[in-house]
């Protein structure tokens, strides 16, 4: 145990602190067991080190470790969690908890038989809570963490402070909130830098390298994470590459369930739980007409890669304009809303709001007879009553 406390002290001096994301201040870290699920590179890890950093004594009552440490090749969860305890520990950090065989059980006796010990673990967006084994969801509080808003993205790079603007404001207020956030910064001039290389807060550690590094953790979802958490078989892992490149290539996409089946080579109804497996895992965002009654075998009516990055990544040069834009639109939307295919104009938004999105240029026609409309448009820095800018959607969270 003492070498994984070394290990934590070294990692905790290397985290930094000039910028955190917003979900450090809505967790609610006094719950005995917390929980972080999302994407690989979205920040988990750094996260609760500067938690630690910033909250809790650096002494033997606090310990981060790593469940794919080769030390839990020869040591067990448990026996790891009694010491501890045992030393006075009060505070446990586990990263990487779907690395560890029988996490979820393990969890649960570790909750049941420390009372007050609290523990906090993260996971891939995969992670399930409920199972068969180990009912963790009535014990555990689960948060997701997304990749960088435009917002988070402009605070870090800009060394600025901008607040969360709520989507009624935005609406009611678009056009002052514009231009309160111009005094600090020009908008469209990261805007585009963003769309292509700033959701992954890795992107500043090597920039030339950063599409690099996305397309990696792509190929480490689908062959590692996909068939070892979800029994995919990885005959198909090349096939479902092939299909989120399509995706990122296509105009926003409509999907024919039976074509796209046949040309994987398997079933329509392994395909559709194919494409539910990479929603789960971050890759994909699915939009329905109706999101209330949405099942695992319910074909989504329009498909995008989860975010913008994704596209340049897997795409290239061939992305499609419209297909960035509203897939950013999505992303920024899905957060904390429901997203959902709109019978006139593009998205439904919480059952109330219509949007159509387009560039600088796109009018209402489409949307004009339509109750609580507007019109979301690209290369706008300053919006007109019902047509406000589509940047400015990147400050839900």
């Amino acid at each position: 145990m003492e070498v994984l406390h070394e290990k934590f002290l070294r990692k905790l001096d290397q985290t930094p602190l000039n910028f955190s994301r917003s979900l450090i201040h809505e967790i609610h870290w006094e719950a005995r067991l917390v929980g972080i699920k999302g994407a690989r590179g979205v920040g988990k890890t750094t996260l609760m080190l500067q938690y630690i950093k910033q909250n809790l004594p650096q002494d033997q009552s606090t310990l981060y470790v790593s469940l794919d440490n080769i030390w839990f090749a020869a040591n067990s969860l448990m026996a790891l969690t009694d010491k501890f305890v045992k030393r006075g520990g009060r505070f446990l950090f586990l990263d990487e908890v779907h690395k560890y065989p029988n996490w979820s059980q393990e969890l649960k006796n570790i909750y049941d038989d420390y009372p007050d010990l609290k523990v906090v673990f993260t996971g891939s967006s995969l992670l399930e809570i409920l199972n068969a084994r180990a009912d963790l969801s009535r014990r555990a509080v689960i948060y997701s963490l997304q990749g960088l808003s435009f917002r988070e993205y402009l605070n870090l790079t800009q060394g600025i402070n901008l607040p969360i603007i709520r989507l009624a404001e935005l609406l009611d207020k678009h056009q002052e909130l514009a231009r309160e956030i111009r005094k600090e910064v020009a908008p469209l001039a990261h805007f585009n830098a963003y769309l292509e290389a700033g959701y992954y807060p890795f992107f500043q550690e090597i920039p030339s390298l950063y599409l690099g590094r996305v397309e990696e953790v792509v190929n480490l979802i689908l062959e590692i994470e996909l068939p070892l958490l979800r029994k995919v078989e990885v005959a198909y892992v090349s096939k479902l590459k092939q299909l989120l490149q399509v995706i990122a290539q296509s105009v926003p996409f409509i999907p024919n369930v039976t074509k796209l089946s046949e040309r994987i080579g398997v079933n329509r109804n392994t395909f559709i739980t194919y494409l539910y497996f990479l929603q789960e895992a971050n890759l994909t965002q699915h939009i329905y007409k109706d999101a209330k009654g949405i099942t695992k075998m319910q074909k989504p009516d329009k498909l995008y890669l989860e975010n913008t990055n994704l596209q340049f990544a897997l795409g290239g040069n061939h992305t499609n304009t419209g297909n960035l834009r509203e897939t950013f639109f999505v992303n920024q939307l899905n957060y904390a809303h429901t997203v959902e295919y709109a019978r006139e104009g593009d998205f439904l938004i919480d059952h109330t709001y219509t949007f159509e999105v387009g560039g600088k240029n796109k009018t209402n026609k489409q949307i004009r007879t339509t109750d609580q409309s507007f019109v979301v448009a690209d290369d706008l820095e300053i919006g007109l009553q019902e047509k406000i800018p589509l940047w400015l959607f990147g400050f839900l969270y």
